[in-house]
C-alpha cells in the first residue's frame, strides 16, 4: 500500500506570500499587454491638430501628455504646460481630459508590479527575522548554573547581616518545604533586593542558590524588552518552563525595572504594548506557582519606587529586602575578605581604610584593593603598602594625578588654591566632625584642577543642619574665588559643586519638608497628582534659600580671610596638604585670636 506524506500545514504566511506573488505576476502580464504609444514631437502634434487627426488629449502636470488619434491609435508627446493650450485645443473641437496628476493604466500596473515584488521581498526578510527571533525564544536562552558550580554562599558575603537573616528563611523553605507545609505556610513567590549599585544584590541571590544547593538562573530585565510584540512574553514562559524542569530553582532577574516600570503613564511610568504583555506574562507565571513548588524568583533594582504596584503586591514579590551600603564594621569585613589572597604589608591598617571609605559599596571596596594591587605590581613591590592603597583611593575618587602641568598658568594655580582652601576651611568651621583627609591643587585626569577630600561620619539619618552644612561646603569654593579675585573673575571650577548643592537643596525642599515656607508637603506627590504649578514654587524657594546660604558662606570666609589666605599660600608652596597640616594652620590662628 502506497504511503502518502502528510501535507504541510497552510498558515497565514503562506496565504500572504501567494497573494503577493499572484499580484506581481498578473500586473506583469497586464503591463506587457498594454499597447505601446507612438512617440511624436510637439511640432508633429501641432501639425496633426491642424489636420484634424487628434480626437482626445489627456492633460496633466507631468513632462509628457498622451492623446488619441481619430483612428483610435494613441500617441505621447512633450507637454509645454502653457496656460492657453487647453483653450486652443477646445477651439479645434478636441476633447480635453484633465487628469489632475492621476496615474494612468500602465503607471498603475507598473506600480502594482513594483509594490508586489517589493512586498514579497520585505515579507521574506521579515519572515526570516521573525523566524530567527522565534527560534531564539524557542530554544532556551536561559541556562542554569548547576548546584555543583554555584561556588558562592553566605560565608562569601561580608556585611549585610540583616539581609542575610531575611533570606535565610528562603533557604530553609527550599530545603525543607514540608516543614512549613505542616503550618500551612507557603513559600514566598518572589523577593526584591533593592539598593544602590554595587551593594551585592546579585551576589546575595547567588548565595541563596548556593546555600539551598539548587540551580541558579540569572537573567536581566533587558533580555525581555523586544521589538516584536509577544516575543518578550514568550521568553518569560520559556524561562519558567526551564526553571520547572529543574524542580527546585532560584531565578534571578536583574534590573527588573526594565520590564516592570509603572504602567500608569506618570512621571516615572509610561509603557507600551510589548512591555505590558511581558509584565503580564511574568505576573501570570508567578501566580501559577504551586505553594511548595520550590522555585523562588529574586529580582533586583536600584529604584523600588518606579516598579508597578502589581509586581509588589503579596503573592507576587512578597518580600522587599534592602541591600544597604556597608557600615564601618561591614567595610572592614569586606576589606579583610578581599585581601585574603593579596600580599598586604604588615603596616597596612585596614581599620583606618574602612573609616576612610564612607559610602563605598562592596564592589567599590573590592576595586580599591585591586587598584592598590596593580600599583604595587607596577612598582614590582613585594607587598601592597599603605601608599598603594592611598593612591588607589584618591585615584578612584578624583582620578590619577596629571603628570604634565606645563600648560597650567600661575594664575590658574592661585585660583585653584583659594577654591580648594575655601572648601577645606568651611568644612572645618561648619562640620568639624567631618574629616578633611587631603587638599591638593594637583590636577587629575578626570579634569579636576584639584580637590578637597571631605569625609562625613557614618550616619543613618541626615539632619537638616548637616545638609545645610554640605551645601555651604559645596558653595565655599565659588565664594572664596569671589572674595579674593572679585565677582567678575569667578571661574567655571564650581560647576560640579553647584550641581551637588542644587541636588541637596532640592531634596530638602521637595521631599523632606525642611523649608519653613514650603512646609511639610512632599512636592513629588503634589506633582504626580496634577499640581503642575508647584514647579515654579519649588524653583523660587530653591533660588531664595541658595542665595541666603551663599551669603552666609561669604560672611564666614570674610571673617576668616587670614586663615583662608594661609591655607591657600601653603597649598601653592606644597601642592598637597594632609588633615594635620590644615589643623595646625587653623589652630595657630585660633590661638593668635
Amino acid at each position: 500500500m502506497k504511503k502518502f506524506n502528510k501535507p504541510g500545514k497552510i498558515n497565514k504566511f503562506h496565504i500572504i506570500a501567494a497573494v503577493l506573488i499572484i499580484g506581481a505576476v498578473l500586473a506583469g502580464i497586464l503591463l506587457n499587454q498594454q499597447p505601446e504609444h507612438e512617440k511624436i514631437t510637439y511640432n508633429e502634434f501641432l501639425q496633426a491638430v491642424e489636420e484634424g487627426k487628434i480626437e482626445k488629449v489627456y492633460l496633466n502636470h507631468s513632462d509628457q501628455m498622451q492623446g488619441e488619434y481619430t483612428n483610435g491609435k494613441t500617441f505621447v508627446t512633450d507637454n509645454p504646460r502653457t496656460e492657453n493650450l487647453k483653450e486652443s485645443l477646445l477651439v479645434q473641437d478636441i476633447i480635453v481630459d484633465e487628469m489632475n496628476d492621476q496615474i494612468q493604466g500602465n503607471q498603475i500596473l507598473s506600480m502594482i508590479a513594483t509594490l508586489s515584488l517589493f512586498g514579497v521581498l520585505i515579507f521574506a526578510v521579515n519572515r526570516k527575522g521573525f523566524k530567527q527571533t522565534q527560534g531564539k525564544a524557542g530554544k532556551s536562552l536561559f541556562n542554569a548554573v548547576l548546584p555543583e558550580n554555584v561556588n558562592v554562599n553566605f560565608s562569601s558575603i561580608a556585611g549585610n547581616e540583616e539581609a542575610k537573616d531575611s533570606v535565610q528563611e528562603l533557604v530553609d523553605f527550599i530545603k525543607n518545604p514540608e516543614k512549613y507545609a505542616r503550618y500551612g505556610a507557603r513559600l514566598p513567590r518572589g523577593v526584591i533586593f533593592y539598593g544602590s549599585p554595587g551593594t551585592g544584590k546579585t551576589l546575595m541571590a547567588k548565595a541563596v542558590a548556593g546555600e539551598s544547593d539548587v540551580p541558579f538562573i540569572a537573567v536581566s530585565g533587558s533580555d525581555f524588552v523586544q521589538v516584536y510584540v509577544g516575543v518578550g512574553a514568550s521568553r518569560i514562559r520559556d524561562l519558567f518552563k526551564r526553571a520547572r524542569s529543574y524542580g527546585k530553582c532560584v531565578i534571578f532577574i536583574d534590573e527588573i525595572d526594565a520590564l516592570g516600570k509603572k504602567r500608569d503613564g506618570g512621571v516615572d511610568g509610561g509603557g507600551n504594548d510589548e512591555r505590558d504583555q511581558t509584565l503580564n506574562a511574568l505576573l501570570s507565571e508567578m501566580s501559577g506557582f504551586q505553594d511548595n513548588e520550590g522555585i523562588v524568583v529574586i529580582a533586583a533594582t536600584n529604584r523600588l519606587d518606579t516598579l508597578d504596584e502589581a509586581l509588589l503586591r503579596p503573592g507576587r514579590f512578597d518580600r522587599h529586602i534592602e541591600i544597604q551600603l556597608p557600615d564601618i564594621k561591614s567595610r572592614l569585613r569586606i576589606l579583610e575578605l578581599h585581601s585574603k589572597n593579596k600580599p598586604l604589608d604588615k603596616e597596612v591598617d585596614l581599620e583606618k581604610v574602612a573609616k576612610q571609605t564612607v559610602y563605598f559599596s562592596g564592589a567599590k571596596l573590592e576595586n580599591l584593593l585591586n587598584e592598590a594591587a596593580i600599583l604595587a605590581a607596577r612598582r614590582s613591590s613585594e607587598s601592597i603598602q599603605t601608599q598603594d592603597i592611598d593612591k588607589a583611593f584618591y585615584t578612584i575618587i578624583a582620578g590619577a594625578e596629571k603628570k604634565d602641568r606645563s600648560a597650567i598658568s600661575e594664575q590658574d594655580r592661585r585660583v585653584t588654591a583659594y577654591h580648594e582652601a575655601g572648601h577645606a576651611l568651611v568644612t572645618r568651621l561648619t562640620a568639624p566632625e567631618n574629616k578633611v583627609t587631603r587638599i591638593t591643587i594637583i590636577p587629575s585626569t578626570k579634569g579636576a584642577g584639584g580637590f578637597s577630600m571631605n569625609i562625613p561620619p557614618d550616619r543613618m539619618y541626615y539632619k537638616k543642619k548637616d545638609m545645610e552644612a554640605s551645601i555651604k561646603i559645596a558653595l565655599a569654593g565659588r565664594a572664596a574665588e569671589e572674595l579674593i579675585f572679585g565677582e567678575e573673575n569667578i571661574t567655571t571650577g564650581a560647576s560640579n559643586d553647584l550641581e551637588k548643592a542644587t541636588g541637596t537643596l532640592l531634596n530638602m525642599i521637595r521631599r523632606f519638608g525642611m523649608n519653613a515656607k514650603s512646609g511639610l508637603l512632599n512636592y513629588d506627590v503634589l506633582y504626580n497628582n496634577g499640581f503642575r504649578e508647584v514647579q515654579e514654587e519649588v524653583l523660587d524657594e530653591c533660588r531664595t534659600r541658595m542665595d541666603e546660604l551663599y551669603e552666609e558662606v561669604k560672611e564666614l570666609l570674610l571673617k576668616n580671610k587670614r586663615v583662608l589666605e594661609a591655607v591657600a599660600e601653603s597649598l601653592l608652596t606644597h601642592e598637597t596638604l594632609e588633615e594635620k597640616d590644615l589643623d595646625l594652620i587653623v589652630q595657630a590662628f585660633a590661638k593668635a585670636g
